[in-house]
């Protein structure tokens, strides 16, 4: 089937990296490939981030995304943890920019709160509303919930792209005559 946009999505991780890409047909979002990539065979840190540039410019160069939307790091009190999980985020997002793709970066929150309404819904909650939303069957949901993730930082960014742009359209009548004096005989 041929789409009018293609969107990655990416949740990055240092032990397992989700993606998914999204096919848009009009105003219709459908699942294209969902998957994981298991980091933890790597001993090295740094042979993981190749592994992860590696991978995402094989899924740009299999599926084409015209956009990535990436799940950006969480804040949380592990520095180390924080600055490794910022490494491979860099590492895709330069996978991505070395093909010229838009890049995107989400909030965990935001993510959630596109999907389910809830800012601080569980990633169990993110994954049935994926289900629904995009009519996927349990058999193709039986996979890691980081490529759920993934999938839902796709589905966020196509949500959040489709919305009308905002206007400075004037908030009241005082405002619009202040913003239109030679509107007035």
């Amino acid at each position: 089937m041929q789409h009018d946009k293609i969107i990655i999505g990416i949740d990055p991780g240092t032990n397992i990296m989700g993606y998914g890409i999204l096919g848009i047909k009009g105003k219709n979002p459908e699942l294209i490939a969902l998957g994981v990539v298991k980091l933890n065979k790597y001993d090295s840190h740094y042979l993981r981030l190749l592994h992860i540039h590696q991978r995402v410019l094989g899924l740009v160069e299999q599926f084409l995304p015209d956009e990535m939307a990436i799940e950006a790091p969480f804040f949380g009190k592990n520095v180390q943890s924080m600055l490794k999980l910022g490494r491979a985020q860099g590492v895709a997002i330069a996978a991505a920019l070395s093909r010229d793709i838009p890049i995107t970066e989400y909030e965990p929150r935001k993510i959630k709160m596109a999907i389910t309404g809830n800012g601080a819904a569980s990633k169990e909650q993110v994954r049935e509303m994926l289900r629904r939303i995009l009519r996927i069957s349990d058999e193709q949901l039986d996979i890691e919930l980081d490529a759920t993730d993934a999938l839902g930082a796709a589905l966020c960014h196509f949500y959040e792209s489709s919305r009308p742009a905002k206007t400075n359209a004037p908030k009241s009548w005082k405002d619009f005559i202040a913003k239109n004096p030679d509107k007035l005989k």
